[in-house]
């Protein structure tokens, strides 16, 4: 038998706290690998704005699992994605290869993170206080 890579992506409700978004991915990374899959990565994007309402949510908590696995793991997770209330969405692909480099998302979070405050930030210009548009009388 052989060992496909899937990437699967869910959406926690927003009004559920920070716990228990791990504590839902903790026990979709068990029923994962006790249907015998291989979990690569597991990235938790946080609360992020949609974009557009699902089920009347404007945000919800963002949550990225890579792992190894055969169909029948896919299956069953989708399965638990339908029969919990607290997942909006769902999304799971299968991919060619799988690294355990960061995502992107999780790169351009770091990134920002590393920059810190911006130097520009809470400077006010000096403005003459002429109006812009004087030439369209």
């Amino acid at each position: 038998m052989t060992m496909a890579f899937y990437e699967v992506v869910f959406i926690a409700r927003p009004d559920i706290s920070t716990q228990q978004c791990e504590a839902l991915t903790a026990k979709l990374v068990d029923i994962a690998t006790n249907k015998g899959a291989k979990i690569i990565k597991t990235e938790q994007w946080g609360l992020r704005t949609l974009a557009y309402r699902i089920k009347k949510h404007k945000k919800g908590y963002y949550v990225f699992l890579g792992l190894s696995g055969q169909g029948e793991v896919v299956a069953e997770l989708e399965r638990q994605f339908k029969i919990n209330d607290d997942i909006i969405r769902h999304s799971a692909i299968r991919v060619d290869e799988m690294t355990k480099e960061p995502t992107i998302q999780m790169q351009y979070k770091t990134r920002i993170e590393q920059r810190g405050s911006r130097p520009m930030a809470g400077r006010v210009d000096e403005f003459d206080g002429t109006d812009v548009m004087q030439g369209a009388e």
